[in-house]
């Protein structure tokens, strides 16, 4: 047995290769390569290609995320310049509105004081065209009157004068 021994030892002197130990150990490594495969490695990289998946996952939400903060922060700027322009207009509409209303208010007063314009010079007018009937009446029966005093005496050329003077003094002071 010694030659065995010796036979499967590598270089039979103190603390040489013994072959048949090696291929044990070979072959328990080998075993415990499987089974570390088996047992530790694969859930190892199952729970790496999880975690993997995960994070990946995570930054392609982060990044969808992103994305969308972008798109609403783009639509509420255009919202908000939509709203301005709104205002803006809303705005010009309102100044365009008074300054037509300013208009029409004051072409409005302007012929309304045009009517009292031609109202009072029509009043005026009638006033006028009452007071030259009263007159003409007035003379009328003042000369009727005259003519009156004439027929019933009969007078000098100085009693005429002083007649019309008279009749002319009455008349300046009914006016």
């Amino acid at each position: 047995m010694h030659s065995y021994i010796n036979f499967m030892t590598i270089g039979a002197s103190i603390g040489g290769l013994r072959v048949g130990d090696m291929l044990v150990q070979l072959f328990f490594f080998l075993v415990l390569l499987m089974l570390l495969k088996k047992f530790a490695w694969g859930p190892l990289m199952d729970k790496m290609q999880e975690r993997e998946d995960y994070v990946a996952g995570e930054i392609e939400s982060a990044e969808k995320s992103r994305l969308e903060a972008e798109k609403a922060s783009t639509d509420a700027a255009t919202q908000l310049n939509q709203v301005k322009q709104d205002a803006q207009k809303m705005i010009e509409d309102a100044k365009t509105a008074g300054i037509k209303q300013e208009q029409d208010i004051v072409e409005s007063a302007r012929k309304e004081a045009d009517r009292i314009i031609q109202a009072a010079q029509a009043d005026i007018q009638n006033e006028k065209e009452q007071a030259l009937q009263a007159l003409q009446d007035k003379v009328a029966s003042l000369s009727v009157l005259i003519a009156s005093k004439v027929i019933e005496k009969e007078i000098s050329e100085k009693d005429q004068e002083q007649l019309i003077n008279d009749y002319i003094k009455e008349v300046g002071e009914e006016r």
